[in-house]
């Protein structure tokens, strides 16, 4: 059956084929379902050309990037909405407000409601955009997501003897086992079934038995395979990390701290950043804080130092183009938006790319041997200060001034004029 509506020719197909023939045409054309369609053939082709030549790397980056970035938005309003209810909750405790105040609770604990009413649920909302990146159901990648926060899972642990009751964080199976890594392989395996099981289904049955047996097998392999490997593989990585990142022995955290934050620019140039946002996730399930996003988000103030040195030379060599394009990017660089810097006036002159990384490894250093940690992450700049925890603000900002010095000094010291006036 078809319908025509406002020139647009729309065909009914029904409820048991409808998902088959959009699975058909995704995989038959190369087009996303949530892909945008222009006018112009050329350029439609092209970019399907262009999304079949991708290498497994980058499709593996992309695939994270399209399962978390839509997220950050959300990430950023309940961390600084949790930051806020827990610099609340310490100044009443120290006197700073006045403690047992009712508008000042109500304040802490509707902040605190906001960002928990995310955070809280992050592996659901995991689930759901996995699903949709991976070509399942959202709904069902939702469940997998709920399943691995529902106490019911201890409930299982217990029964099979999988629960450790003096410490339940080192038990085989427990809630939230496994974390988002769990989350997300369960959700893959969950479109392929889902896939398998709706081809051999007849249409007429679709709708009620592909959900049952779908979630009903995923459900067994996710409680009792798929959560305590993952839970494995995420303490491993939480170990790793742990040597490199929050090391107890200073001179590590300051080498590692420098590293992380002077190659933090070219990853994100190679757009190998996005790679980073699950080890964000897993730092905040096991820690409740977040120590990398810190030290990485000074590669932004060591290009905003690098910046102002620039435009100091440009002042001197009295080149107006590149004076006018820095005071355009500097306030969004200072805001933490870094792209008008880096391809407006660091990439293109090419030394300050390199300048800037190495200034802002100072401030990477000083924010990871002073352990800061945020309670999110998101853009960095000084919009990020609310993301830090509450002890960890003032630090942030020294780390930030400290990448903003070092970030000019060696630019002003290795970028000569004549680097500068012909640009």
């Amino acid at each position: 059956m078809g319908v025509v509506e406002a020139e647009t020719l729309q065909v009914v197909v029904g409820p048991g084929k409808a998902k088959k023939v959009a699975d058909l045409l995704v995989s038959e054309f190369g087009i996303l379902q949530a892909s945008t369609v222009t006018e112009d053939w050329e350029s439609n082709k092209e970019a399907i050309k262009k999304d079949r030549k991708q290498s497994k790397l980058k499709t593996g980056l992309e695939t994270i990037a399209g399962i978390f970035v839509p997220l950050i938005p959300a990430i950023i309003a309940a961390g600084i909405f949790n930051g806020f209810s827990n610099l609340i909750g310490t100044m009443q405790q120290q006197g700073g407000l006045p403690e047992g105040s009712q508008m000042w609770d109500v304040i802490r604990l509707v902040f605190a409601l906001i960002g928990t009413s995310f955070l809280g649920y992050f592996a659901i909302f995991t689930g759901v955009n996995a699903a949709k990146r991976f070509g399942a159901t959202e709904a069902f990648g939702g469940m997998i997501g709920a399943m691995s926060i529902a106490a019911q899972i201890v409930n299982i642990s217990q029964l099979f003897g999988l629960y450790d009751a003096d410490v339940p964080l080192n038990s085989i199976l427990t809630t939230g086992k496994g974390g988002i890594i769990g989350v997300i392989i369960g959700v893959y395996i969950l479109a392929k079934v889902e896939k398998a099981v709706r081809k051999r289904v007849p249409d007429v049955l679709d709708l009620i038995i592909t959900p049952i047996v779908t979630l009903l097998t995923v459900a067994v392999l996710f409680v009792f395979i798929i959560m305590p490997v993952s839970g494995v593989l995420s303490d491993w990585l939480v170990s790793a990390l742990s040597i490199i990142i929050g090391s107890e022995n200073a001179i590590i955290s300051i080498i590692s701290g420098y590293i992380l934050a002077a190659l933090f620019l070219p990853m994100v140039l190679l757009g190998l950043h996005h790679g980073l946002i699950p080890i964000y996730a897993i730092q905040l399930e096991a820690f409740g804080g977040v120590s990398l996003f810190p030290v990485l988000a000074m590669a932004g103030a060591g290009q905003v130092g690098a910046a102002i040195a620039i435009y100091m030379i440009s002042n001197k060599v009295k080149n107006d183009r590149m004076k006018q394009v820095i005071a355009g990017a500097l306030p969004a660089g200072i805001l933490g938006i870094g792209e008008p810097l880096i391809y407006g006036v660091t990439l293109p002159l090419g030394k300050p790319f390199i300048t800037a990384g190495l200034g802002a490894g100072f401030g990477g250093a000083y924010v990871m041997a002073t352990n800061v940690m945020a309670t999110a992450w998101g853009p960095s700049g000084v919009v990020a200060i609310p993301l830090m925890q509450t002890g960890s603000m003032l630090n942030f900002i020294f780390g930030i001034l400290i990448s903003y010095i070092g970030g000019f000094a060696i630019t002003r010291l290795f970028i000569k004029d004549e680097d500068v006036a012909n640009v």
